[in-house]
């Protein structure tokens, strides 16, 4: 299967959510995608974040994941996506929050200064001290985390030309199918 790093794979609106947001499906196991387990991909990643992270900006330049602290680097993904999905869906956990507080320390231990991890590590923090955190929600669609910077706060998906449209033509087919007899 081909892929590549687009935009739409950097909808999270904070490196954080687009880390957490490399396991597609996640929570469906037989379709579940981790775009980290192909190496190449996981070393194209930084590159593709200086061009289309929200946050490009702030972390600049971004070097890959060492070997050595890739496990690290992945219990922190994981630890993002459970505390943030739990806090999203009812409030947060002191559990979930002291094992990303853990993941984060440890990472930053690790990792060198520059690289995806501490990069990772610090957007992390930036999202903990988010002054308006209702605005990180699910994709209605497919289950990503993501920062809806809409006006009146109604965004549903993580991006309206995919997930969205996606979301709609779903709508679509379903009504158009009720109405033939």
């Amino acid at each position: 299967m081909s892929f590549s790093w687009t935009p739409h794979r950097f909808a999270g609106g904070a490196l954080a959510l687009d880390v957490a947001n490399s396991v597609v499906l996640r929570h469906d196991s037989a379709r579940r995608i981790d775009r980290f387990a192909i190496r190449d991909q996981l070393r194209d990643f930084p590159q593709a974040a200086a061009e289309f992270c929200a946050e490009r900006a702030l972390f600049g330049d971004i070097a890959p994941v060492a070997a050595e602290n890739e496990r690290d680097f992945f219990a922190l993904r994981e630890a993002i996506d459970l505390h943030f999905r739990k806090r999203i869906l009812d409030g947060g956990d002191d559990q979930l929050l002291a094992g990303l507080l853990e993941a984060m320390a440890r990472t930053l231990r690790q990792a060198c200064p520059g690289s995806l991890a501490a990069a990772t590590a610090h957007s992390v923090l930036r999202l903990l001290a988010m002054p308006d955190p209702e605005r990180m929600k699910i994709c209605g669609n497919c289950g990503w985390l993501f920062i809806d910077r809409s006006k009146n706060r109604s965004r549903a998906w993580c991006d309206m030309t995919v997930c969205g449209n996606r979301a709609k033509a779903n709508r679509h087919y379903r009504r158009k199918k009720e109405e033939t007899p």
